[in-house]
């Protein structure tokens, strides 16, 4: 038996065992909580659910997020999520396909609604007065 043909067949076993190691993979999820509970969020313009709710997520980065609520301001802010060291090249090649297991990233997000501003009647339509004069009558 020639060295050739055993360097070939140690190569097809290894290859063999590899492919039958289930792949790895990397599930992210992040959680939003707001204080009052039970506001409408959004995630980068889509409805994800009413908090506290759980979602997927597919990369790093910065992502937006609005909270509605009756009785309490609208609230749009802006989250960074920062890959963790596991996720940067060339360790995501490892963590992605060989880890015979599924890593679990969670992140938690917790955000405080203001409670809703009273409204001066007589005061927001004179403001609205004043946009249509200047809708109206602007410089051409």
């Amino acid at each position: 038996m020639s060295v050739r043909r055993t360097g070939r067949g140690l190569t097809a076993v290894v290859l063999i065992l590899v492919a039958a190691l289930p792949p790895g993979c990397v599930r992210r999820t992040m959680t939003i909580r707001t204080e009052p509970e039970g506001a409408r969020v959004h995630l980068n313009d889509e409805l994800v659910g009413t908090s506290p709710v759980t979602v997927d997520f597919t990369w790093y980065g910065d992502y937006d997020i609005v909270c509605r609520k009756d009785g309490c301001e609208t609230l749009q802010t802006r989250h960074k999520i920062d890959a963790p060291w596991y996720q940067i090249p060339p360790f995501d090649f490892f963590a992605e396909l060989l880890t015979p297991y599924t890593i679990t990233d969670h992140r938690e997000v917790s955000l405080t609604l203001e409670p809703a501003k009273a409204v001066n009647r007589p005061e927001l339509i004179e403001r609205a007065k004043e946009f249509r004069d200047r809708a109206i009558f602007a410089e051409q």
